[in-house]
């Protein structure tokens, strides 16, 4: 089953790599992306039911990820938010979950950990 993914990164390489694995291994779409935290913010406002999986970073253009996970907070109970950050210390991942993310990833070791999660998403319908 097909998900509809928002990627909140600022980086164009890491990016676009993202997309083609999510689409290629994880039966993902990217639905759009944002490189900074209002635009995100201002994106999953506009478009409450366009999504069904927000990855986001901690560190952005402008702002950061954790206000996108906040801005998260009222989601539908099938929206997942997870943090891919190369920030992956324990206390970034415990303050990403004490603010809503369902997942946090070390985007430098833990790609394939991500992969699999978002795999079992679309097996399991979200």
């Amino acid at each position: 089953m097909t998900f509809k993914t928002y990627l909140v990164e600022d980086n164009p390489v890491i990016r676009d790599n993202l997309v083609g694995f999510l689409e290629d291994v994880a039966d993902a779409v990217v639905v759009a992306h944002a490189t900074g935290e209002a635009e995100a913010v201002e994106w999953l406002e506009h478009h409450q039911k366009g999504w069904d999986v927000a990855i986001v970073d901690l560190f952005l253009q402008e702002g950061n990820g954790l206000g996108v996970v906040t801005a998260c907070r009222g989601r539908s109970a099938h929206q997942k938010v997870v943090v891919l950050s190369n920030y992956a210390t324990p206390l970034m991942r415990a303050r990403s979950k004490a603010l809503g993310a369902d997942a946090f990833f070390d985007k430098s070791a833990e790609i394939d950990q991500l992969l699999a999660y978002c795999e079992k998403l679309s097996h399991c319908g979200h």
